[in-house]
């Protein structure tokens, strides 16, 4: 017997329908269940301290993330 289960968070993935550029923020967002616009500016903070940091982490969840 198999029951379906409705799966509101589904995992980390992009996020295409909230992206600004290509959904990593809207993603982390999604998953972590608060607004994209936090998660964007947190990375913008973050950013202002370790630039390369930011870059380098958004390039990895870029290639890593499913869709």
């Amino acid at each position: 017997m198999t029951t379906d289960r409705v799966n509101s968070n589904p995992g980390l993935r992009l996020d295409k329908d909230n992206s600004m550029i290509v959904g990593v923020c809207a993603g982390i967002a999604r998953y972590l269940r608060v607004e994209p616009t936090w998660v964007r500016v947190g990375a913008l903070v973050v950013a202002i301290f370790s630039t390369k940091l930011v870059i380098i982490g958004y390039l990895i969840g870029w290639l890593m993330l499913d869709e």
